[in-house]
């Protein structure tokens, strides 16, 4: 994983995470390989081939006693106009060591041998290569051996029979367990029309919002209303107010603006507004039936993008989703799987 990568994904991981996810969950980075592993304990480490260009392996493994990881590759999709690969053969030092598993969207499967093998090859020195593919994949092992070493840790699985590096004799029985996903209920929402407050109730209000911001949000926007933003447009200064229920009201407005991002902060306050608004975000960009929604982007053409999540309970929004996709991983590719550090479950509204 090269500077830029590494740079984009942290930025992607703490954007909009909430903080008791980021307590739970851990990045760790390590030359040109990476460990994700989210609330639940669920660990993804992945590194790229050597030409960069060409994709990257992502290992996954559940916490748990025996938990079996699954391995697959991730190749590029930029080559215009070029024939779908048909067959991608794994080598190791030289030798064939089995064919793939086609998947969706150009990802393709190690079956539970061939994971084992390349795990074995790629900690230490050995030569892992997949043919077959438009471009060379040279697996680059920079930075192999740490990445899995903190998934082992993190697991609880070092010094036991199923640890990727450091295996011993302590009993399975040892290792960690998972941790169960939160449960969030979501609650039904009023589906009254908003309305955008007066200027003179936006005005008395903005100064309440402003003090809620923490050092790690941004929301600038309250204090530039009348001026130009970064496209050169007037900033309103504009503040939505949204009925939840019978007691509370979100306030939304916009917050900053970016090249191709654009965040937005949500508020929630009693219904008379009278009450201390409450943050829940600055960075978010949407609002549809109880679910606040952020979609950020790390390049205009929008290979790499974090997702992250709030759901209404009927007293608060709940942090419920915090991912980024592969591709911030393996720019390179459109992959759609997803490298989450928070996963919930949301109930639907009774």
């Amino acid at each position: 994983m090269n500077n830029l990568q590494r740079l984009v994904f942290i930025a992607f991981a703490t954007l909009a995470t909430p903080i008791f996810a980021q307590e739970s969950s851990v990045s760790f980075y390590h030359k040109d390989w990476a460990t994700i592993c989210d609330n639940t304990l669920t660990c993804r480490t992945g590194g790229p081939a050597k030409e960069r260009e060409a994709g990257g392996l992502l290992l996954t493994r559940q916490a748990g006693a025996g938990a079996i990881a699954t391995g697959e590759v991730i190749l590029a999709d930029n080559m215009e106009n070029a024939t779908p690969v048909k067959k991608l053969t794994l080598w190791i030092n030289n030798k064939p060591a089995g064919s793939l598993t086609a998947a969706e969207n150009n990802d393709w499967q190690l079956s539970e041998a061939q994971t084992r093998a390349v795990i074995n090859a790629v900690k230490g020195s050995g030569k892992i290569e997949f043919k077959g593919g438009h471009q060379p994949f040279l697996l680059s092992g920079e930075g192999a051996y740490a990445a899995l070493l903190k998934a082992d840790d993190i697991q609880g699985r070092i010094s036991t029979p199923g640890a990727w590096i450091k295996k011993g004799n302590k009993p399975e029985s040892s290792v960690g367990k998972a941790v169960p996903a939160p449960v969030i209920q979501a609650a039904k929402v009023s589906q009254a029309k908003p309305r955008i407050l007066t200027k003179a109730e936006a005005k008395a209000l903005r100064p309440q919002l402003l003090a809620t911001v923490g050092s790690d949000q941004n929301c600038e926007y309250l204090t530039l209303v009348g001026e130009k933003d970064v496209n050169g447009n007037i900033i309103s200064g504009e503040i939505t107010a949204t009925p939840l229920d019978d007691a509370h009201v979100m306030l939304s407005t916009q917050c900053w603006g970016a090249a191709y991002n654009e965040g937005y902060g949500y508020w929630v306050t009693d219904n008379q507004m009278k009450a201390k608004p409450v943050i829940v975000t600055s960075d978010a960009e949407t609002y549809r039936n109880g679910v606040i929604s952020a979609i950020m982007l790390g390049s205009s053409a929008g290979r790499c993008a974090s997702t992250d999540e709030w759901v209404w309970d009927g007293k608060a929004f709940r942090p419920a989703l915090a991912q980024i996709n592969a591709s911030c991983w393996f720019p390179s590719t459109y992959s759609e799987k997803s490298l989450p550090t928070l996963v919930t479950v949301v109930k639907a509204s009774l």
